[in-house]
């Protein structure tokens, strides 16, 4: 969604290359708040500067500072709460969030699609953008949890139970082939492949691939 629409936008905008990762979300009910974030990207001096600035932060408390990111606890303005408590309502649950440039990207778990069918005609009725970049369905199966696929959800657990990640290891990635009966190239993609999207889904938040 624009940051405009949401949270933290002239700091954002006046702020190059900063960046936002929602460290914790907690919910409850009407009072949905999102208090700890970290911040990156700039010197501690410029951040402070441009956050005690921001018109979206009604209180803020530096809570840690380390040499090139900084742990906040911020309470924001009426409007952005009422967008959280749209994004989170029907017992949805804020998994992630990343603020970067001009926008941010949340991940959302709804107990159903009906729900997410709701959040966007709430959108629209109110005149907010909210783009759905990808959905899942998780059916029970772990691998969705973590954006894999099932193969690459057990190539990747038989992997690290055998030993392969370890050093040394206890384990060739030709050994795993056998075992599943699928060839050594199949094998290493599965694994490459499964890291990648592990990574993408934690670390990078849903960024990777931007510009």
């Amino acid at each position: 969604m624009p940051a405009g629409e949401f949270a933290l936008s002239r700091t954002l905008d006046t702020v190059p290359n900063l960046e936002f990762e929602i460290e914790r979300v907690v919910e409850s009910g009407e009072e949905t708040v999102m208090p700890l974030l970290w911040v990156r990207g700039a010197d501690e001096q410029r951040v402070a500067e441009a956050l005690a600035a921001d018109p979206s932060i009604d209180e803020m408390e530096l809570l840690a500072a380390f040499d090139t990111e900084w742990l906040y606890r911020m309470e924001w303005i009426d409007q952005v709460d009422l967008l959280l408590r749209m994004v989170t309502n029907h017992d949805a649950t804020v998994l992630d969030a990343y603020g970067w440039r001009d926008r941010w990207k949340l991940r959302v778990m709804y107990p159903d699609r009906n729900e997410l069918s709701g959040v966007s005609e709430f959108c629209n009725s109110h005149g907010l953008s909210f783009d759905v970049e990808s959905v899942r369905e998780m059916d029970g199966e772990p691998a969705g949890r973590y954006g894999l696929t099932s193969e690459q959800f057990d190539a990747l657990t038989a992997a690290a139970e055998r030993g392969l990640f370890e050093v040394p290891r206890g384990v060739t990635v030709e050994e795993l082939a056998g075992e599943f009966d699928v060839s050594h190239q199949a094998m290493s993609e599965r694994i490459r492949r499964g890291t990648g999207a592990l990574v993408e889904d934690t670390l990078l938040i849903g960024m990777a691939g931007g510009d």
